[in-house]
């Protein structure tokens, strides 16, 4: 009961300073997305998955740092069925929240070195519920770690964050049915963030990396593996051929290469649908 509360006060904070930091906003960007792919993969599926995504991100910076948010509304087809002998498709919401705390502009030291612009602190929280057939999956997930701030055009951050994850799935199987929500051991995770531009032609290099250690065991009893989750794309703003100005509209490919997905194991009974290789096409409209 004392671990939820702290859990529940952690997040009501991370809250709190969301709204804060958007209020007092030195700059932001908004910007709705779309992404399709043929060739999405969920663990125990055999089968190459379509998705359409629906995107709603945020980025904003205030007097003592940057917030991140990120929801994506993900909508699968009959290949990753809704429920058990569905024939309709799965649908997920993900949201994603950083607050990244700038150690130079809380202290007014400057925390330059070799190729590290500035040191900071970040925390944040994942969230994501989903209706599927086999799990159903209710995520939250706590972080917290430092980051560098790389000098490079644009940005490049490097992050050493400890994951606290939790999860209560239902499965609509024969013999299913909803498992108690279980906590799996605080486990790190390496993460980097990037949105650099491609010298002066109107491109940018955008995207993340997540190398995640295993979290143990899972609510099943069974060992989970390290994860690998590289997410990037090549944009192409094509705002001044729209008549719009700079940045508001970018069209591009995406990759994602997403190993042992949520720490199944690619080699063992999760199968393939543990390791995605998937193309995808993106489009931004940025406000």
């Amino acid at each position: 009961m004392k671990n939820h509360v702290v859990k529940n006060v952690a997040v009501l904070s991370t809250l709190l300073a969301c709204s804060l930091a958007a209020q007092a906003a030195d700059w932001s960007d908004t910007s709705i997305g779309y992404r399709y792919g043929s060739e999405f993969a969920e663990p125990f599926n055999p089968n190459a998955i379509s998705k359409n995504i629906i995107d709603l991100n945020h980025v904003s910076g205030y007097k003592y740092g940057s917030n991140f948010f990120n929801v994506d509304l993900l909508l699968s087809d009959s290949k990753d069925p809704a429920g058990f002998a569905s024939s309709n498709g799965a649908q997920e919401v993900y949201v994603v929240y950083r607050n990244t705390i700038d150690l130079e502009k809380v202290t007014g030291k400057s925390f330059k070195f070799g190729a590290v612009r500035g040191v900071g602190a970040v925390v944040g929280f994942d969230f994501n519920t989903k209706a599927d057939a086999g799990y159903n999956s209710k995520k939250r997930m706590l972080v917290a770690g430092p980051s560098l701030m790389l000098d490079v055009p644009g940005f490049l951050n490097v992050s050493l964050l400890a994951l606290q994850e939790s999860n209560a799935p239902y499965s609509t199987f024969p013999g299913g049915g909803s498992t108690p929500r279980y906590s799996y051991k605080v486990h790190p995770m390496l993460n980097l963030a990037w949105g650099i531009p491609v010298g002066s032609l109107p491109l940018s290099f955008e995207g993340f990396a997540n190398f995640i250690a295993s979290k143990g065991k899972n609510e099943f009893g069974d060992a989970t593996a390290a994860e690998t989750n590289i997410d990037m794309q090549l944009m192409y703003d094509l705002s001044s051929v729209l008549g719009a100005g700079k940045n508001t509209f970018k069209l591009g490919l995406e990759y994602q290469y997403w190993k042992n997905k949520f720490g199944n194991d690619a080699s063992g009974f999760a199968g393939k649908g543990a390791f995605a290789k998937t193309p995808m096409i993106r489009a931004e409209y940025h406000f």
